[in-house]
C-alpha cells in the first residue's frame, strides 16, 4: 500500500533518543556527546521530490510554543542533530514533510545552560491540543495531538516513532526524564504524537 503512495522503507541508523544525546540540559553540565550504540530506525522516505511544501514554522498555542523550522539531518554516526540554536526547532528533512503520508519528525532542545529552550513545554501538551505547521506556500496544517509518551533511551520505541504510517502524522521529540550527570544526558525522550485533521 505504501509503495502505491510513492513511499519506500529506508533504514537510517539513528541513535535512540538522539535529540537528548546531543543536549546539555543542566546549567552546569558539560556539552553532551553521543552515548550508546546506534539503533536502526525505520522511516518512510519519499522516492522523489516531496509532494508537500516544506514546513517553515510550528506552533502549539496551548503551551505557548512557537518556532520557525530549519531542516535537520543526521551526523556521520547516524545520530539526529537538532538545531544548534536552542530557541529553534528543526524538521527531519530526510523524512517526509508534514502533510505527506508518514510520520514527519520535528525535534528541538528542552533546555540549555541558560534556561528553557524551544521544546520546554512539550511534556505538558494535552491530548486534543492543536499543533499548527506553517508551510512555504503560505498554507497552515492543523494536527491534533493523540498522545504524549516518554521512553527511556534504553528502550526507545523506534518503530512506533519513526515507522511508516498509512496517513499524515507528526512527531515532536525532545528529551525528558532525569538528568544523568555521569552521562551528561537526560535518561528519556518525550514524544508527542499528532494526526492531520
Amino acid at each position: 500500500m505504501l509503495t502505491a503512495l510513492r513511499w519506500t522503507l529506508a533504514v537510517v541508523a539513528v541513535v535512540a533518543g538522539t535529540v537528548a544525546l546531543l543536549q546539555p540540559a543542566a546549567p552546569d553540565a558539560e556539552p553532551v556527546g553521543a552515548v550508546g550504540p546506534p539503533a536502526p530506525v525505520v522511516t518512510a522516505v519519499g522516492t522523489g521530490s516531496p509532494t508537500a511544501p516544506a514546513p517553515i514554522s510550528v506552533a502549539v498555542p496551548s503551551v505557548d510554543l512557537s518556532s520557525s523550522l530549519v531542516p535537520i539531518g543526521v551526523d556521520t554516526t547516524g545520530a539526529l542533530v537538532p538545531p544548534a540554536d536552542y530557541a529553534q526547532a528543526g524538521w527531519f528533512a530526510q523524512g517526509v514533510a508534514p502533510g505527506e503520508v508518514g510520520p514527519a519528525v520535528l525535534a528541538g532542545h528542552v533546555d540549555s545552560r541558560s534556561g528553557p529552550a524551544v521544546f520546554w513545554g512539550l511534556e505538558d501538551i494535552q491530548v486534543g491540543a492543536q499543533v499548527l505547521v506553517g508551510r512555504a506556500d503560505g498554507s497552515t496544517l492543523t494536527f491534533t495531538v493523540t498522545r504524549v509518551a516518554e521512553y527511556p533511551k534504553t528502550a526507545f520505541a523506534t518503530q512506533e516513532v519513526y515507522g511508516p504510517t498509512v496517513d499524515a502524522q507528526l512527531r515532536l521529540i525532545t528529551c525528558g526524564g532525569e538528568f544523568d550527570r555521569s552521562r551528561r544526558s537526560y535518561t528519556d525522550n518525550v514524544v508527542v504524537y499528532a494526526t492531520l485533521q
